[in-house]
């Protein structure tokens, strides 16, 4: 396995992921209050009208071979269909995985290295030309391409010859590890089990492209749609990408898309502050607009909670993600498991949380993956603080580790105003320990500077701030890269901050990836969650909750444990 390729791309998954989540898109349910209260989210929502998407990330790079989307993404979903789906309900429910294009969620064999799928029938492009299985393989090798480069790394890495190869431009044979035999049938062989491949076929780079309208790098400028809309206009890169309805897609072969909006205008490069006004006026064609990566932040949350209106126009979701306290063991005095277990149980949550926002906007957390069921979740709580830190028991592990007169430490954050890695939670984290007799000085750097020295395991400081999200709703792409002794990079995008390599751990990852029965996999991944945890070579701190404002016209609110954000494939506007 080509561990380079997986973790140099990581750091691009994680802000995909960051940006479908607290706005990719790595990585919960709905408010049902705003469902149930809303004059416009009670009525029944109809065919017809123009859905505005304001954002602030202009939606670059429209090529289903570039997207980095889970699930197929947001706007993404509505111009490419895949192989299978993430399912469009609200909450738990949405965390599943179900066909799209095929007919099932894929069949294995030989132990899961080999994975089947046959297409529906009656599948057409927005030409009305039929969908081939040839097309889908098409479109997965010219991912493989350098100049269309930025997809998931995984199809390089698990399918047999994916790591040498260089795409059809450069390759015209192909991938001899994907098969058609016929129109309707494509076959992936696997250099190892994979049991989660259904989650994987959700990307983008699984959607069909006809290889006689294959432009390149220019194809982006109008892909040809299989879902149903078709892009009629893509301005400086997806700054302003406007999508009409396609009359070849058909609903019988789409039972998760919606498509009630006869037109989507979106626009994007305005400031987050523009966005969430606009969607408060709801004026004009505002009132039918929703964002698909802004967020309400404290003070907009606090204004918009004192306003019953606005307020029943607040969607709430969870996306599998947790915010974090890191330790590098090989930085004295890391080195010792209890300085890391005294600071675990020194840490104050209840003022993390405020200083991420408050409990509206983050949710306390003990365990490393999400407090989620898809993800496996497991509760547990190693060394329990409180909700306020517990200071005594921190001091007599400190004593135990030959530091009775306290500690001095640095942590590292970033300074970007994140909420999440920022100097309000590093501050909030200084004041806890205090109590505990470690003193903390704090070392602040810029995003990008704070990025690189974090990833490189050559500079990754001792104690810092972190965050990860998942690529798909499972325990696997969240446990993996941090804790998997094969995924430390030396030389590289480093994510497995522990520096863990223990054997046990690495071979109960590979057992786990067997499973092709997603429940059964859940579980082995909490139970391997609370084995790790017992290290604390992390302090879970919170978990972020995400809250948007749509247009006061927007009907159907669907937010899923996928994405934890509206889903724009439900939405109604009349």
């Amino acid at each position: 396995m080509r561990h380079s390729s997986v973790t140099a791309r990581r750091l691009a998954a994680v802000s995909v992921s960051l940006a479908v989540a607290a706005g990719a898109v790595a990585c919960g349910p709905e408010d049902n209050d705003a469902k149930a209260t809303s004059g416009s989210a009670d009525a029944k929502p109809a065919k017809g009208g123009t859905l505005t998407v304001l954002n602030s990330d202009p939606q670059q790079d429209f090529d289903p071979a570039r997207l980095y989307t889970s699930g197929g993404g947001n706007v993404p979903s509505l111009v490419f269909r895949t192989l299978t789906t993430r399912n469009r309900e609200d909450g738990a429910e949405g965390a599943k995985v179900v066909p799209d294009l095929a007919t099932d969620t894929g069949r294995p064999s030989r132990n899961a290295t080999v994975w089947t799928y046959t297409l529906k029938k009656g599948l057409t492009y927005e030409d009305g030309t039929a969908i081939t299985s040839a097309d889908i393989k098409y479109g997965i090798e010219r991912s493989f391409a350098a100049e269309l480069s930025g997809g998931a790394p995984y199809l390089r890495d698990w399918l047999i010859g994916g790591a040498d190869y260089q795409g059809p431009y450069k390759d015209g044979k192909g991938l001899d590890s994907i098969e058609t035999p016929d129109e309707r049938t494509i076959v992936f062989r696997l250099n190892k089990p994979e049991g989660e491949f259904p989650y994987l076929a959700t990307q983008t780079q699984f959607a069909p492209v006809p290889k006689a309208k294959d432009k390149g790098t220019k194809y982006e400028e109008h892909p040809v749609s299989s879902g149903p809309y078709k892009v009629v206009s893509n301005e400086n890169d997806g700054e302003r990408l406007v999508l009409e309805r396609n009359t070849h897609w058909s609903a019988t072969t789409d039972a998760e898309r919606k498509a009630y909006p006869d037109r989507i205008d979106v626009r994007s490069g305005l400031d987050p502050s523009v966005i969430n006004q606009r969607l408060s006026s709801s004026q004009g064609a505002d009132a039918a607009a929703v964002t698909t990566d802004t967020n309400l932040g404290p003070a907009e949350l606090a204004k918009v909670s004192g306003d019953k209106e606005l307020a029943e126009r607040v969607g709430t979701g969870h996306f599998g993600y947790t915010n974090y306290i890191a330790f590098n063991p090989k930085v004295k005095p890391f080195d010792d498991p209890k300085v890391r277990q005294a600071i675990s149980y020194a840490v104050d949550r209840s003022s993390v949380i405020n200083a991420a926002g408050g409990s509206s906007l983050a949710e306390a957390a003990t365990t490393y993956l999400p407090d989620q069921k898809s993800f496996g979740h497991t509760a547990y709580d190693h060394f329990p603080a409180g909700s306020s830190g517990n200071a005594a028991k921190a001091e007599e592990l400190l004593k135990e580790a030959g530091h009775a007169k306290g500690l001095t430490v640095t942590l590292t954050h970033s300074n970007a105003k994140d909420f999440e890695t920022s100097p309000e939670i590093a501050t909030s984290i200084q004041d806890a320990l205090k109590k505990a007799g470690i003193t903390v000085k704090l070392q602040g750097l810029e995003d990008n500077d704070y990025k690189d020295k974090i990833h490189n395991a050559k500079t990754e400081p001792g104690f810092f701030l972190a965050h990860w999200g998942a690529d798909w709703p499972s325990g696997g792409p969240f446990l993996a890269p941090i804790f998997d002794g094969r995924q430390i990079v030396e030389n590289g995008a480093n994510f497995n901050t522990g520096f863990l390599d223990d054997k046990s751990v690495n071979a109960e990852i590979d057992a786990i990836n067997k499973l092709t029965d997603l429940d059964e996999a859940a579980t082995r991944w909490g139970a391997l969650d609370k084995k790790i945890g017992e290290r604390a070579l992390t302090v879970p701190l919170f978990h972020p909750v995400y809250k948007r404002l749509y247009g006061k016209d927007v009907k159907n609110i669907v937010i899923s444990d996928w994405t934890g954000v509206l889903d724009i494939s439900q939405v109604a506007v009349k």
